[in-house]
């Protein structure tokens, strides 16, 4: 990247307070931290009727960011990670979270609107569904930036992501290495959410050659709505009862979904004897990792987009061009190639495991003490 984002140490101390309240991977509750074509040469232009401030500096910039949730344990680290980043910059967040209503989500990012926002970023409940806070925000002159997940057929500005195509990749690759043969069961995220469909294509672009060859063999295949982990549970339930409990891999895409299916298997003696992936290396994943019953986790150093998410806002705000901050791509929505940012560094993404877990506590990512807190201390690794 032209503006890499390396914060990763210098926040370790903000993210295991973070983490160390966090709930499990399904949430216990929502605690937001406030209620209330090609890119053209000035980003912080909406190209709407409303016509957007440029504020000269930090002082004065105030930044929206719309949840779809932050019932996961994922999504409350990444906003204390911005809000850290805007507190360096001088500038304010404002933030509201959906719990999971795309509905919501609109309604609130019409009132961050009315606020007087500069900017606004959206991790989107729906992409498509989310189309009319962009335009929203545009009638304001109000830019926006889609975080993690694309916002679909409308004028968005800026788009920044892990790639989720190499998300999908990762976990299929690293379940034929540990499963070459057998049945699998795919548990793929909320059919509503592009990024799920993202890493299934990802993971079929590995899969498919078994799966030709009759190597391996698709015994199940469901979509958790809303990355719900219940649905997960019932889908991997009815999957072990279908098979008479034959299943190599349980290929889960993120670690709520992951959890779920360990629960499955544990109730039927399995967990640690089947391969399961995941997605976020949220802290009760990188638990049962460590303890032997989740295989795999997909590891992003989020801090680094989350920075670089803040830092993007805040050059739009006062019209700055993009392109010429980072390294940028575009990525076709539906009605235009929108201005993005695809992270797909090996070193940014890559399977955690048992035996690199070593990798998420150096980075300050999650606390040993926490990770292992389930084993017995004379066991835990030097």
């Amino acid at each position: 990247m032209k503006k890499r984002i390396l914060v990763v140490l210098l926040i370790a101390t903000m993210i295991a307070g973070l983490v160390a309240c966090g709930p499990s991977d399904a949430g216990t509750g929502d605690t937001p931290a406030s209620q209330g074509a090609e890119a053209s040469a000035q980003p912080a232009e909406s190209g709407g009727d409303g016509e957007a401030a440029a504020p000269a500096d930090g002082d004065g910039i105030k930044i929206g960011v719309s949840f779809a949730t932050l019932q996961e344990e994922r999504w409350q680290t990444d906003l204390g990670i911005m809000e850290a980043k805007a507190k360096e910059l001088g500038v304010e967040i404002v933030s509201q979270s959906a719990n999971g209503d795309e509905n919501l989500q609109i309604s609130q990012a019409e009132n961050m609107i009315t606020q007087g926002i500069d900017v606004l970023v959206v991790i989107a409940q729906n992409g498509a569904a989310a189309a009319p806070i962009v335009e929203s925000a545009h009638n304001a002159g109000i830019p926006v930036i889609a975080y993690d997940r694309l916002i679909t057929d409308c004028d968005l500005d800026f788009y920044i992501t892990f790639d989720c195509t190499k998300v999908g990749e990762i976990q299929a690759q690293y379940a034929i290495e540990h499963a070459p043969k057998g049945n699998y069961f795919l548990i793929g995220g909320s059919p509503t959410d592009n990024n799920a469909h993202l890493i299934r294509n990802g993971q079929m672009n590995i899969l498919q050659p078994y799966i030709d060859s009759g190597d391996i063999k698709v015994v199940v295949d469901q979509w958790a709505t809303g990355w719900n982990p219940e649905e997960a549970l019932k889908y991997v339930e009815d999957g072990l009862s279908a098979n008479n409990n034959d299943v190599a891999c349980v290929l889960t895409s993120n670690d709520g979904c992951a959890g779920a299916a360990i629960q499955a298997l544990s109730e039927q003696g399995l967990a640690g004897d089947v391969v399961v992936t995941g997605l976020d290396a949220d802290l009760a994943a990188c638990q049962r990792i460590v303890e032997g019953t989740q295989s795999m986790t997909v590891y992003r150093r989020f801090a680094i987009v989350d920075n670089m998410t803040v830092e993007a806002a805040v050059a739009m705000a006062k019209g700055e061009d993009l392109s010429t901050l980072f390294d940028t791509t575009t990525v076709e929505n539906g009605q235009k190639d929108v201005l993005s940012v695809l992270m797909t560094s090996e070193e940014d993404m890559f399977p955690l495991t048992k035996d690199n877990m070593n990798v998420a506590i150096e980075d300050g990512w999650l606390p040993k003490e926490e990770i292992y807190k389930n084993i017995p201390e004379g066991e835990w690794p030097e």
